[in-house]
């Protein structure tokens, strides 16, 4: 029976009956995967969003979530958005947030503001967060300055007079989206707001004028265009606190006196131990001078002894010459000068 079997086939059957298999399979696969997506089409198609069955197909074919893309894609367009899919794939395979993007579009159409697709996934794949931005753009933020990262409650600058205030201030911005891409952070906001801060505080003559009139410090740093070059637009900085800190300048006057009184007294010192140097030197040529006036003496009776022995002195002017030098000790000491040996 097999030997008739395998007589009756042809290679040709063999052929056929091998493409009908796989016709069979790709068959299978087309409806399993069709099967899959076709509750998304239905639901597309009901919601007056239609997308056709072979994009859906494609879709899972390129790894990209059917349901991501159809289901933002009715969210557009209830919302009167019209976006293409093939423009929702591409940024999906370039790492981007469909789904913020569409709220972003969404919102900033409500709202009136004018954001095209291609601004808002620049500004997504840019590392931006669009939803947020555009929401901020409608509803302004209020950035304390300082911040609480930066673990200081006030900022401090000294007025002319020397008097230390303390500062805090609230800065309310809104996003501008067109600077979005490439405009500074808060971070950037915060950091002018308070160097304007110091630099008007710091230019007051005194502090008394600054607590009587804290909105001239809101109104310098506001003239100053602190939002330029930012993702912001700054709208108001209010002065929230304003306190009188330490007297500054008189701690430095205190300091500078303390520091001078230090250095005269190293000056003294220095002109003190040169006083003592020079006495000790002169001493120390006052007991030169004293030997030398010793030696001399002793010189006096060897001379009087060589005197003596060559005749250029007598016996008798020797006599008178002792008699002279004690009536001379006598009248000092009767005149109360000290004897000289």
């Amino acid at each position: 029976m097999m030997q008739l079997i395998a007589q009756a086939t042809t290679p040709g059957d063999i052929v056929l009956w091998v493409l009908s298999g796989i016709a069979g399979l790709i068959g299978l696969f087309v409806f399993f995967v069709m099967l899959g997506v076709l509750k998304l089409y239905v639901q597309a198609l009901f919601s007056d969003a239609k997308v056709a069955m072979l994009d859906l197909i494609m879709m899972r074919l390129r790894k990209v979530p059917p349901e991501v893309i159809v289901l933002n894609r009715i969210t557009a367009k209830k919302a009167g958005l019209d976006i293409p899919t093939d423009l929702m794939e591409a940024h999906y395979l370039a790492r981007g947030n469909v789904s913020r993007v569409v709220a972003a579009m969404i919102a900033a159409d409500k709202a009136g503001i004018d954001l095209p697709w291609n601004s808002a996934t620049g500004i997504d794949l840019a590392g931006r967060d669009i939803l947020d931005a555009v929401q901020t753009s409608v509803n302004p933020k209020v950035i304390d300055c300082p911040s609480m990262q930066s673990g200081k409650t006030t900022i401090d600058a000294v007025a002319k007079d020397g008097i230390q205030l303390r500062a805090k201030a609230r800065v309310t911005v809104r996003t501008a989206i067109s600077r979005l891409v490439g405009g500074a952070t808060e971070e950037t906001i915060i950091a002018r707001v308070g160097e304007g801060i110091i630099s008007t505080i710091g230019s007051a003559e005194d502090h008394k004028s600054v607590l009587e009139n804290p909105d001239k410090i809101s109104k310098t740093v506001l003239a100053k265009g602190l939002d330029s070059g930012t993702a912001f637009e700054i709208l108001s900085i209010d002065i929230a606190d304003i306190d009188v800190g330490e007297n500054i300048g008189a701690q430095l006057q205190a300091a500078q006196a303390e520091a001078d009184t230090k250095r005269f007294q190293a000056q003294a010192e220095q002109r003190r131990a040169l006083a003592v140097a020079l006495e000790a030197e002169f001493q120390a040529e006052a007991q030169k001078n004293r030997a030398l006036v010793v030696l001399a003496e002793a010189d006096v009776p060897k001379a009087v002894a060589d005197s003596l022995r060559t005749g250029k002195l007598g016996l008798m002017d020797y006599y008178r010459m002792q008699n002279m030098l004690a009536d001379t000790q006598m009248r000092s000491a009767i005149g109360g000068e000290p004897q000289q040996g």
